[in-house]
Formats: C-alpha cells, structure tokens, sequence
C-alpha cells in the first residue's frame, strides 16, 4: 500500500473507490506497468488530483528495489555547454518517476573518480556520465552492473553506451567553409591538448586543408583550454609572433568570444579585418557583435537522448552508440579576405 503527500493519506482504494476502478488497475496506472485503457488511465490521474495524492517515492523505492535516481556526472556546472546537456537530461527525466543527483567533475580525473564513488553509493539506478576523462576501465569497475550512458564520450569498447558529437567532421565543416570564403592564413585556438574533442576538431581542421592541396602553417596553432580567457590569450600570442592570418577558427564558442574580444583590443574588427568561427552554438553566439557563425553541436538533444537510453537500460532494454553530426551555422563573423 503506498500514501500520498497531500492533505491526508491517501491509499490505493481511496483512488480506486472514487475512480471506479479495481485496486490493481490503480496500481498498474501508478507503476507504469502494463497498458490500461484510456478510460481508465484517465479516471485513475482524475481521482489523484481531485484527492490530492501524490506518490511517495520512499514507498515505491522499497517496494521496487530501486532509489528513482539517476546519478549525473558533468564536467563543470555553469558550463554553458555541460549545462546545456544537464538540461536536457533533466527535461528527459521529467516524463518518468526518476530524479537525477548531480555531482561536479571539475575537470579534474581524480575527482570525476570520487565523484562516481559517491554516485554509485548513493544506491542511484543508472549513471549518465557527460564528457570526462575517466578511462573506459575505471568507469567499467565503478559502473559495473549498473546501466551507464556517457555523453559528449566516445569510448572504442562495445562495453559502454555513448552518445557523442562527431567532432572530426564538425572541424572539417568549419575549416572547409573558411577555405571556401578564400581564407588560406587560418588560425585555429585548440582546447586542451590532449582532451579527445579538441584533438578530433583538430584533425577536422587538417582534412579539410587536406582535401584543398593545402598545408596548414603549423605557427598558426595555439593551445587553449576551451574558456574565454585562452582565447584571448590566443589571439595575443598570434599577434606577438608577428604572422599574418585572415581567419580564426576556435574550438568552442567561449574561446571565440575572448578571440573576438582581443582583437577589439588590439583595433581589429570581425569580421573585416579577421574572420572568426566557433564551436557549439551556445544561445549567446546569436547575440554577440558581430554573431558569431559557428558549428552546432544539438547539447540539449544529447542529454534528453541520454535520459531517454539511461531509462531503457535501467528497464532491461538495449542501447547503440550514437554518433550525432554537426550543423554549420552561418551568420556574420566570417568573410571573404580583403585583397
């Protein structure tokens, strides 16, 4: 027998009394368990809303054997990326009985390792892992048994479920547009060295000079760490080296806004002077002088995917790695060099 949280206790045949339905039809509406005519489904949420009840989740935990969470591992909350992907899990998880519990990586390895520890004994049901640099077999010592999904990941093993962004091609879409627009002295702003999404967008970057017959000038690579404070930092150790460059593709958007916000210093506009392309689409790139044209990557939609696999798998079901391609977005940062 399970009590609601309203102005009284609540049991199922109170609901079933005032529905006019049997005690087990009740209980099939509120698990979620077998397929109930319409009727009577809508009978059932009638009688609990008109009776106050609200399921109380202690209840069904001990009843099921499960806590009803999911255990949220990100990179750095505030993070407009990382946010952007919380949110939609959040908003997945909505349609279900689930809740999430966050914890904060900080990017840092040691701590994302503590932080699953402290998931995983929290007794949650399934663990969504967004980014990261945990390696695949510590996740699979921590996870074990315990229905994983990692986002914005992609691990070569058949033994984890990843929903990733296809970041070779998303730098090759990038580069080649800036090739197309007649830009040869292209600088780009990598985010850390050795994190996979920055190694991978470089890779994009050389291809698409690649297939050109082109050769990128290797002085015109600087290291970042994906914040806006290395793009700036960027862009003046590009000037100090006293190289011309006509563009500017940076490895995300953040990175892109303090790029363009050096070059304002220094008396350079976007993007008459230097062009300049980003990486993500975060909701200010629309609304920055000039807007910034960049490569999409759907954050949002990867983490309401992600709550949608993490629930299959916690129900026994089967999940696929996915790999979700980039859309280029033009608007008006990027443009022909001047002759």
């Amino acid at each position: 027998m399970w009590y609601g949280t309203g102005m009284k206790n609540v049991t199922i045949e109170d609901i079933a009394r005032v529905a006019g339905v049997s005690k087990s039809t009740v209980s099939r509406v509120l698990n979620h368990t077998a397929v109930v005519a319409p009727e009577k489904r809508k009978a059932v949420i009638e009688a609990t809303e008109r009776l106050g009840f609200s399921p109380n989740v202690v209840a069904r935990s001990l009843a099921s054997g499960r806590s009803m969470t999911v255990g949220v591992l990100t990179q750095l909350i505030g993070s407009p990326f990382y946010d952007a992907i919380s949110q939609g899990v959040i908003a997945g998880l909505g349609y279900s009985d689930y809740s999430p519990i966050f914890a904060d990586g900080q990017w840092q390895e040691t701590k994302q390792i503590d932080a699953i520890g402290a998931l995983v004994g929290r007794r949650v049901d399934g663990m969504v892992l967004i980014g990261g640099g945990v390696p695949s077999d510590e996740i699979s010592r921590q996870c074990s048994g315990l229905p994983t999904v990692i986002v914005a990941r992609n691990l070569p093993s058949d033994r984890h479920h990843c929903i990733y962004m296809d970041n070779v091609s998303g730098g090759y879409l990038a580069t080649r547009y800036l090739l197309q627009q007649g830009h040869r002295q292209i600088a780009i702003i990598r985010g850390l060295e050795h994190h996979p999404d920055a190694v991978d967008r470089f890779a994009g970057y050389q291809q698409a000079f690649n297939e050109a017959g082109l050769t990128p000038d290797p002085r015109l690579i600087v290291d970042g760490d994906f914040s806006a404070e290395s793009g700036i930092r960027a862009v003046n150790e590009l000037l100090s080296r006293d190289l011309a460059f006509t563009a500017i593709f940076a490895a995300n958007d953040l990175s892109a806004f303090g790029a363009r916000l050096a070059l304002d210093q220094r008396g350079m506009q976007v993007p008459r002077d230097v062009s300049l392309i980003g990486f993500d689409d975060q909701l200010e790139s629309a609304y920055v002088t000039p807007p910034l044209t960049t490569v999409r990557q759907p954050a949002r939609e990867m983490g309401r995917q992600a709550s949608e696999a993490i629930l299959n798998l916690i129900e026994g079901g089967e999940f696929s790695t996915q790999a979700v391609q980039g859309e280029l977005i033009i608007r008006q940062s990027v443009a022909p060099p001047l002759r």
